[in-house]
C-alpha cells in the first residue's frame, strides 16, 4: 500500500491520483534492500538478531532460511515470520521493527540542488525538499508533484507544501524509496 494523502493543510489536484494510508511510518514503511531489520522471538531469545535486507530483498534466518523481506512492510513480514515458525516453535511470537533504513528520492524543477538524495531515516516530502536546498527564487511549493511507482505503475499526486513552510500545521507526508519530486516554478 501507498502513503496516503489525508488533507490537513496539503492539497491535492483533482485530475491526480491520491495516495492512501499517510499515518504512521514505522508500521507502513517497505522494506528494500539495504534496511536492517530487529528480529525478537519472545519464546526462544536465543533467536534474536538484527540484519540487514540483502540485495536480493531476502534475509536469512535461523530454522527457516531464506526469508523474502523487501516489498513487504514490517507488519507482513511479521505476519510472514510468525506462519513460518509456527512449526519450529512452541510460541511462535517474534517482533520485527526497523532499525535503520535507506531511502533514495530524486528531486528535480525549481530547486537550489537538484539530484538524488539518500535519507537513512524517514522524511517528509517538505524535509525532502528542504534537503535540496528549498525552492528556488522562482519555485512555488504550492504545486509540488510527487511520483511514485506502485505495482508497476507510475502514479503522481500534487500537493501544497507551501503551508508547511509558512507555519500552519500540515499532516507530514513521507517519501518513499524511488520517489521522483518535481517542484515546479512559478507562473507570473
Amino acid at each position: 500500500t501507498f502513503f496516503g494523502f489525508a488533507g490537513a493543510g496539503c492539497q491535492t489536484d483533482t485530475n491526480t491520483t491520491t495516495f492512501s494510508g499517510q499515518a504512521d511510518v514505522p508500521r507502513h514503511v517497505i522494506l528494500a534492500s539495504g534496511d536492517v531489520v530487529k528480529l525478537t522471538f519472545s519464546s526462544a531469545p536465543e533467536l534474536n538478531q538484527s540484519q540487514k535486507v540483502r540485495a536480493d530483498g531476502k534475509l536469512s534466518l535461523p530454522l527457516v532460511g531464506e526469508v523474502d523481506a523487501s516489498g513487504k512492510t514490517v507488519g507482513q513480514l511479521q505476519g510472514d515470520l510468525v506462519q513460518l515458525y509456527k512449526s519450529q516453535l512452541s510460541t511462535p511470537e517474534v517482533t520485527v521493527s526497523l532499525e535503520a533504513s535507506v531511502t533514495t528520492v530524486v528531486i528535480s524543477g525549481a530547486v537550489s540542488k537538484p539530484g538524488k538524495i539518500v535519507f537513512e531515516r524517514p522524511t517528509t516530502v517538505f524535509q525532502a525538499i528542504m534537503e535540496a536546498g528549498g525552492p528556488s527564487e522562482f519555485g512555488t511549493l504550492k504545486h509540488v508533484r510527487l511520483v511514485r511507482t506502485v505495482n508497476g505503475v507510475q502514479k503522481s499526486q500534487v500537493m501544497n507544501v507551501h503551508d508547511t513552510l509558512i507555519g500552519q500545521g500540515t499532516k507530514p507526508f513521507y517519501v518513499r524509496d524511488g520517489d521522483v519530486i518535481y517542484v515546479p516554478q512559478t507562473t507570473f
